[in-house]
């Protein structure tokens, strides 16, 4: 006789629960929710719309070996009391992979997403899905694939949601921290094995791409090579750094090894967020906060 592992025996560890006291359940209109899906685990944010303020940041394990992101997502949801929920004022997911890549809005032609994602990653067509999101203002379009069941699921729970890649919103938060004519700029953001690295001019994207790594001598690598692709100086031009690091970790100590101008970056400007986060360095879950700057 078989048996089916109930859905929320799968649901993963939870490593924060962070909840402002202000948090009404029973009026999610007021809310926006956020959230990040990738080989970090599940992130989730709720943001009072009234008050411009994130009030709840939650973070959970990366799946086990053997469970996908979409169980992982469903199995919370059936035992959680905000995910899954309808009547939210606004929902993002922002998912986290190597298959994307950006475009020039002029160049994009609807209906040729996957055409254009295929000249950069092996499209699986069964498991995986191809979706758009454009930048207003930036003249860009983000193409990437997700994980399908994990699409589906979204779609079904929140037919008026938006999915974007993770570097979307890392680039809408960045842009909101440049100077319109500032000078180049390189940007990381760290996660369990993947860099993302971006480099602006002022505001506008020169270069965007996530990096695997396994060690820090990876991870210095792909730093470096980057800057000197772009004539970049490592003794002179700012570097800043968000993601899964501490100060006297190994990876941040090899960065300043090699980076003279480094610096941690800050949270997205001009929202406010509850006493609960205070504990929380700020350069942490930055991809999480900017998703309330993503239309």
């Amino acid at each position: 006789m078989s048996s089916t592992v109930p859905a929320a025996s799968l649901a993963p560890a939870a490593l924060h629960r962070l909840r402002d006291e202000t948090l009404d359940p029973g009026q999610l209109a007021a809310y926006n929710l956020y959230l990040t899906a990738g080989p970090a685990g599940l992130r989730l944010g709720v943001a009072d719309v009234q008050r411009n303020k994130f009030l709840v940041l939650e973070e959970y394990a990366a799946p086990e070996a053997g469970t996908t992101l979409a169980q992982q997502v469903q199995a919370l949801a059936a035992e959680h009391d905000l995910l899954g929920r309808p009547g939210w004022n606004r929902v993002r997911l922002a998912v986290h992979n190597r298959a994307f890549t950006l475009l020039p809005a002029p160049l994009f032609r609807p209906g040729d997403e996957t055409a254009y994602l295929r000249l950069h990653h092996a499209l699986d067509g069964q498991h995986e899905s191809v979706h758009a999101y454009t930048h207003k203002g930036l003249d860009v379009v983000s193409l990437f694939a997700a994980e399908k069941p994990l699409t589906d699921w979204f779609a079904r729970t929140y037919p008026a949601g938006r999915l974007v890649h993770r570097t979307s919103a890392l680039l809408q938060g960045v842009v909101q921290q440049s100077e319109q004519n500032g000078p180049a700029r390189v940007y990381l953001s760290i996660g369990p094995q993947q860099l993302t690295v971006l480099v602006m001019r002022g505001k506008r994207p020169e270069f965007c791409n996530v990096f695997p790594y396994s060690t820090p001598e990876d991870l210095i690598y792909y730093t470096i090579l980057v800057m000197q692709e772009l004539q970049l100086d490592p003794d002179q031009d700012l570097v800043m750094v968000w993601g899964d690091l501490m100060h006297d970790s190994e990876l941040f100590t090899i960065l300043r090894k090699y980076i003279r101008n480094l610096r941690f970056g800050n949270r997205p400007f001009d929202l406010s967020y509850s006493y609960r986060l205070n504990d929380l360095f700020e350069y942490r879950y930055f991809e999480l906060f900017a998703l309330h700057l993503c239309e």
